[in-house]
């Protein structure tokens, strides 16, 4: 219970519990739509939807300044393709926060001449080019984890009966790719940061991909995948070692 107050407190905590909430919403009304007799449950999950959605918006009102400051902190990091990846990616979280705040101030009303379709539009693309960084310095990292691991497993000359069932299976499983899975499958297994983050920035990205028209989909996988990406933001919130750090 204390946990979950502590969690609770941190207004990423909430955020994400908001965020968990709509995707949740969002794949009920997509699998409870074409059923007869939900139509009113399914007006209920789709305001409710709504609700969250506007909540969230007001937890990232102040967001545009921790991406700024995160953008700074970003470009003094050492090594290039990690400076480049991390600055291009908060710069364009910041211009989303800023696309976000002026929907926002639309939908409340302050200023109704707001172009929506347009905020939007920009909006999405700058959450997808910030994803896109995203995953480019996590492929970086993958890379630079799976050399490293690479060489420790070439430095050990006797494996555990566990880890030799485990080369046996994926060498059935994958054939000639066996050595690359392998190295990947360990990678992961001894970096859980490295993968949560992935996961979570290839989760977010199905959204922008079916709003720019890239990669069409329809709204039960995008919900799937927010719920899978609000999940992992849960878990590195209330665990902050499991989150990623550059």
């Amino acid at each position: 219970m204390d946990a979950f107050v502590r969690f609770s407190n941190q207004t990423q905590g909430r955020e994400r519990l908001f965020r968990a909430t709509q995707y949740s919403c969002m794949l009920l009304s997509y699998v409870l739509e074409n059923k007869r007799g939900r139509e009113a449950l399914v007006m209920k999950l789709k305001d409710l939807e709504s609700s969250m959605s506007s909540g969230r918006k007001l937890f990232r009102l102040g967001n545009m300044v921790h991406a700024i400051v995160a953008a700074r902190q970003s470009n003094e990091l050492p090594e290039l393709v990690p400076r480049f990846c991390l600055t291009v990616s908060n710069l364009n979280r910041a211009l989303y926060f800023v696309c976000d705040m002026l929907l926002w101030v639309r939908s409340v009303g302050l200023f109704s001449n707001i172009n929506k379709k347009k905020w939007r539009n920009r909006a999405t693309k700058c959450y997808y080019y910030s994803l896109v960084m995203n995953l480019a310095e996590d492929l970086y990292e993958l890379c630079r984890c799976m050399e490293q691991t690479a060489q420790a497993e070439n430095a050990r000359k006797d494996l555990p009966p566990c880890s030799q069932r485990v080369r046996r299976f994926l060498y059935h499983l994958t054939g000639g790719l066996q050595p690359f899975f392998l190295l990947l499958y360990l990678t992961l297994r001894n970096h859980p940061p490295l993968l949560l983050d992935t996961l979570k920035n290839l989760c977010d990205l199905s959204s922008p991909l079916d709003r720019l028209g890239i990669y069409k989909t329809n709204p039960g996988v995008i919900a799937l995948c927010g719920i899978i990406s609000s999940l992992v933001g849960i878990l590195t919130v209330a665990s902050p070692s499991l989150k990623l750090k550059h």
